[in-house]
């Protein structure tokens, strides 16, 4: 019976209080689909690699050689470690597709006859594999296809090795090893202009003149071995056939890079949930401890009926469980829901042949217990002084306050206050605590939009940063082998060109005591004006005559610091080594890079005056014509626009990364609205008499209205600031978190981002204010006044 009437109670309360419920679940639901969706997207994306890499038997370590002959394979194979080698043959080729102007260039590499390869197999999305014999045909990787609309049958033209040779594709393919495709020299995938062909061996073969040989190695390794004993078994084997270091699977591009991605999605999956719920539980203590203060009359009704401690208690619990179930199943609908739309997102990003959309349920037992374990813990502290509340207090009303001149009334009292504002600053001051709580809670909603939106700010420097201040060429050329300098000459008499410098990049492995880092050194002219080093105040830093110049990243991983030695090994030529001193620390957003001054650089190697690169200033109406000349230079490699650069940053990078900035910034506004209705539907409950009472004194309507907004608008005004320093805070921890070898996340908070934080707030009491105001308008003077007699 006395269950019943409890039941039936909860029922009335939950749909008198359904305004409440609604934002306080809201509040819930947000910090759960933001972790559902973070986790979702995150054991997904590791899941379906997992089951890729070992479904197509994806090289575990992977060497390349100027040329080696294959029965080098079997000595290979006798390494101890080694469970299958493979050696293939890699070239790239310029490429002419029909209807499409700019330049086009395609990583070519070999097929064994008429069969899958034994390594690196491929997932053949559409058509079939080139067949024996049959030297025109090709596979494409499907990124690139799509770009260019290719179907089997499809045909078009490749420059392979100086010679044109017309293609014909007939298939469509996926490969563990490509799952990120970048250009060489590139951080970003630029789908139109690279992409990856496999073609028969015999075929690849005699174009590049390595009938017999091979100049690519791919291995992978016996259960349980460790790739280093078999690198350097590697290394010593293919020293004498030109090679330039074996690696592991941590440094294949592809893999490193995504790597680096669900890096940085695990750290969104854990810090920005982590505060969602950590800041949506908070709120929740709040409003549950407030919403059960207000009820003290019902609880004393109740005791005076024979209820005891623990059927009141479990009774607010099953209140507290169920609006917290309530935010949970939304939460959950909504994250599964944006989890869907964000992996959608990444598959156009990540060429996987399919994603295996699963979590453990494990993980979502897991959120929904401790969903309903931490709000029914926020509310337990209210629940329990509710219950423990001995009737006959219960039974009396609560207090009079003790009414005096607040401690900032006396410090405003150069202030001419009016009676309402009187009253207002009182009554904050009367209640301390209360007025921290509100604050915070305030605050903490502000901070956590301001949390959602500031990565916009700072996706917007690194695009400045490397696009406009690091580099300025229109066009970037890299040539087959090291050119002379004089050879930026030539180009500079081309019609069109405006202005031409050289730089050279060369492969190394840069070592420091037991650490080391495999990368490039960039040798860029001293009196460069296309490229420039940069510190972190985006200042331009000279380059130094002597010595190198790291990123900040770089020399971390190193733990290095300037004037220290650092042990270079160039992994081209003769395959020096030299010591070379650290000149300074530079400061770039993405990727990471070792600089020295190009003739510094050349002298260091025993070289003249050699280039493999020429930035290029040109004139935009001849761009085209430019183009084609360059296509058909048999020395150059391949060719990199930079606005096409900037266009696949904001096709891939930006866009997957803002995208789920753009979710995390709609369920922070979700939240803060949550917390700002519940902060003025509760002061309307709490104040519901005082206010009335005042209305019979002969206060006006908009008088009384003017204490209870005004009390939310100081308290506002309070909160916004906080939250910003609060915001401030979180955003570093973040970046801190988010730091890569692919690319680091820059603190910067615009005003816009400040205004923006603060314009949801505002927003959210205004709308909710409004309430407010029809509500107080429609209070029953009568029946309110009554509920104590």
């Amino acid at each position: 019976m006395g269950r019943n009437a409890l039941n039936i109670k909860l029922r009335r309360e939950l749909w008198q209080l359904r305004g409440q419920v609604v934002a306080i679940a809201l509040v819930i639901a947000g910090g759960v689909a933001v972790c559902v969706m973070s986790v979702l997207n995150y054991s997904s994306l590791m899941e379906t690699r997992a089951q890729y890499y070992e479904h197509h038997r994806f090289a575990e370590v992977f060497a390349a050689v100027k040329r080696a002959p294959r029965h080098v394979l079997q000595e290979i194979s006798k390494i101890p470690g080694v469970a299958r080698a493979e050696g293939r043959v890699e070239g790239i080729a310029k490429l002419e597709m029909p209807g499409y102007t700019d330049p086009v260039s395609a990583r070519l590499v070999s097929l064994p006859p008429n069969s899958q390869p034994d390594i690196n197999r491929l997932f053949i999305r559409e058509g079939r594999l080139p067949m024996a014999g049959r030297n025109q045909e090709v596979v494409a990787i499907g990124s690139f296809a799509e770009a260019h609309d290719l179907s089997p049958g499809d045909r078009f033209t490749g420059i392979i090795n100086g010679r044109r040779q017309s293609l014909v594709l007939t298939g469509i393919v996926e490969s563990p090893e490509f799952i990120y495709v970048i250009p060489p020299g590139g951080m970003l995938p630029d789908y139109e202009r690279y992409g990856v062909l496999w073609m028969n061996r015999e075929a690849l073969a005699a174009g590049f003149d390595m009938v017999g040989a091979f100049n690519s190695l791919v291995v992978t390794l016996r259960s349980n071995m460790s790739d280093a004993t078999v690198i350097d078994h590697l290394d010593r084997s293919l020293a004498r056939y030109g090679a330039t270091g074996a690696y592991g699977r941590e440094h294949q591009f592809s893999h490193r890079f995504l790597s680096d991605e669900l890096d940085q999605l695990k750290t969104m999956a854990t810090v920005f949930p982590l505060i969602f719920m950590s800041v949506a539980m908070f709120l929740l203590h709040v409003v549950i401890s407030r919403l059960i203060s207000t009820q003290r009359d019902i609880i004393a009704v109740l005791k005076a009926f024979g209820y005891g401690n623990r059927q009141i208690a479990w009774h607010y619990s099953k209140l507290v469980i169920l609006i917290a179930v309530i935010g949970l199943a939304v939460g959950l609908a909504l994250g599964f829901w944006l989890g869907r739309g964000l992996a959608e997102l990444y598959m156009d990003y990540y060429r996987f042949p399919g994603l295996l959309f699963r979590i453990h349920p494990g993980w979502l037992v897991l959120l929904g217990l401790l969903t309903i374990l931490v709000a029914w813990a926020g509310a337990w502290r209210a629940i329990r002084q509710a219950a423990a509340l001995p009737p006959a207090e219960a039974m009396r009303p609560e207090g009079p306050a003790r009414y005096r001149i607040a401690g900032a009334e006396k410090l405003l009292s150069g202030i001419r206050f009016s009676q309402p504002s009187r009253m207002i600053v009182r009554q904050l001051d009367r209640r301390p605590g209360r007025t921290l709580l509100s604050i915070s809670g305030i605050a903490m909603a502000t901070a956590i939009v301001m949390v959602g939106n500031f990565q916009f700010d700072s996706v917007s420097l690194m695009v400045h940063t490397q696009f406009a201040r690091v580099q300025q060429q229109d066009l970037a050329a890299a040539f087959i082998d090291p050119v002379n300098s004089s050879a930026i000459y030539t180009l500079q008499r081309q019609p069109g060109i405006l202005y031409v410098e050289g730089k050279r990049l060369v492969p190394a492995r840069l070592t420091f005591g037991h650490r080391q880092w495999r990368s490039a050194v960039t040798g860029i002219p001293s009196d460069a004006r296309l490229q420039f080093v940069v510190d972190s105040n985006l200042a331009r830093v000279q380059l130094p005559k002597e010595g190198l110049l790291l990123t900040d990243f770089l020399a971390q991983e190193l733990g290095v610091t300037p004037g220290e030695i650092v042990q270079l090994e160039v992994l081209e030529g003769d395959r020096r080594t030299i010591q070379v001193p650290v000149a300074g620390i530079t400061s770039e957003f993405l990727g990471v890079g070792a600089y020295m001054n190009l003739d510094a650089l050349n002298r260091a190697l025993g070289d003249g005056p050699l280039i493999n690169q020429a930035m290029i200033n040109l004139d935009p109406e001849r761009a085209g014509e430019i183009y084609d000349s360059l296509r058909e230079t048999p020395g150059v490699l391949g060719l990199s626009i930079r606005q096409a650069m900037l266009d696949s940053f904001y096709d891939t990078l930006a866009k997957t990364f803002l995208t789920f900035t753009f979710f995390n910034s709609l369920m922070g506004g979700i939240i803060a609205f949550g917390v700002v209705y519940n902060t003025i539907r509760i002061s309307l409950a709490e104040k519901g008499r005082e206010l009335t009472s005042l209305r019979v004194l002969g206060y006006t309507h908009n008088e009384v209205a003017h204490i209870l907004l005004g009390e939310v608008a100081l308290l506002i005004m309070l909160s916004v600031p906080l939250g910003w320093l609060i915001g401030q805070g979180l955003a570093l921890a973040i970046v801190t978190a988010m730091q890569t070898e692919l690319y680091r996340v820059p603190l910067t908070i615009t005003s816009q981002t400040l205004a923006i934080s603060a314009l949801v707030v505002v927003m959210s009491a205004m709308a909710s204010g409004v309430i407010a105001w029809w509500r107080l308008k429609a209070l029953d003077l009568v029946a309110v006044l009554k509920t104590r007699e």
